[in-house]
């Protein structure tokens, strides 16, 4: 019996910080560990195009976020990995997506809404579109779940839409996806703890990348915000003990949990705690990581025959999309 396919996609827009890993990378192994599905994984570097980007950037991004991917446990032999821009046929199949979607459902997108008043001045026409890319990414490949926390629910609630359109108009084809939903811990930034970590506003110490040698980490965690005195957990001390929780060990984060209860905590001895465990958890991360961009040809072969996989199905699918609508 055929196993449930899994699509999902992450930009190459910089060096991938704990956020997302514990975001979509930790989930994506878990995934495919257990191995009850067929897992598709790819890097978006057609969606990173809404922001403008040099082509030297984007292509160096996209290689370190291959790289970045495969150290923290993604396995090319179970899980296929390749760059989106390698498959034409996401963009194809968006097209002909964008031809059944009604332009007031994207304009009620609440990633549209965020994002275009970011950008006042630059506000493209991918921004808009974005959502029916997305479509096209999950449905090219008949995925039957997309795992999201419960913020992306919209957009997987999109693409059955999408695929409602279409098969109305066209008759029965593309399956109705859901969400599978995922438990997402809410990291929060070091020095603004009431904010998604995240370096888009160039404040470097805010966030924890994978990269970080022990020594920044220890730096980072000490600027970390918490409270002036114990008994009262703060958005600074919450996002620590959270940290903590995912990275150390539950001894050590029970410890420092049950000192902020009952107001004992030393908030010198918790950031210590968590930049050691920080540190070590990554310690393999860094090393692997190293040796893949050390060489570059075998990253480029693995993407390669990632690509081969997906684009076979792909192509399967957009046939049939090409005779159903009635073009060449």
């Amino acid at each position: 019996m055929p196993k449930p396919i899994i699509v999902s996609g992450i930009k190459p827009t910089g060096t991938l910080n704990i956020g997302g890993y514990l975001g979509a990378v930790k989930n994506w192994i878990a995934l495919q560990n257990s191995e009850k599905y067929e897992q598709y994984i790819f890097i978006a570097d057609l969606h990173a195009l809404t922001t403008a980007t040099s082509a030297t950037r984007l292509r160096a991004e996209s290689n370190k976020l291959a790289a970045d991917l495969m150290a923290c446990g993604l396995d090319a032999k179970k899980t296929c990995l390749f760059v989106q821009s390698h498959i034409p046929e996401h963009a194809e199949l968006a097209w002909i997506f964008n031809c059944v979607t009604p332009i007031s459902e994207l304009k009620r997108m609440t990633q549209f809404k965020d994002k275009s008043q970011k950008q006042e001045k630059n506000i493209n026409a991918g921004l808009l579109m974005y959502p029916i890319l997305q479509a096209a990414d999950i449905l090219l490949y008949k995925a039957a779940n997309v795992p999201v926390g419960q913020d992306q629910v919209q957009h997987v609630e999109l693409t059955r839409d999408i695929a409602h359109w279409f098969n109305r108009r066209y008759g029965d084809y593309f399956p109705e996806t859901k969400a599978l939903l995922t438990e997402i811990p809410k990291v929060m930034g070091l020095t603004e703890p009431t904010k998604k970590m995240s370096k888009s506003d160039g404040n470097a110490d805010n966030v924890i990348e994978l990269t970080d040698e022990p020594s920044v980490i220890e730096k980072k965690i000490k600027r970390a915000v918490t409270a002036t005195a114990g008994g009262g957990q703060t958005p600074g001390v919450e996002n620590l003990l959270t940290l903590l929780k995912q990275f150390g060990s539950a001894t050590t984060h029970k410890k420092f949990w049950d000192a902020e209860k009952d107001g004992s905590i030393r908030y010198g001895d918790l950031k210590q705690a968590l930049a050691n465990a920080l540190a070590n958890y990554f310690a393999d991360f860094r090393t692997k990581r190293a040796e893949l961009l050390a060489n570059p040809k075998k990253l480029e072969n693995i993407l390669a025959e990632g690509a081969s996989q997906a684009r076979a199905v792909a192509q399967k699918t957009m046939t049939d999309v090409r005779k159903i609508v009635g073009i060449r």
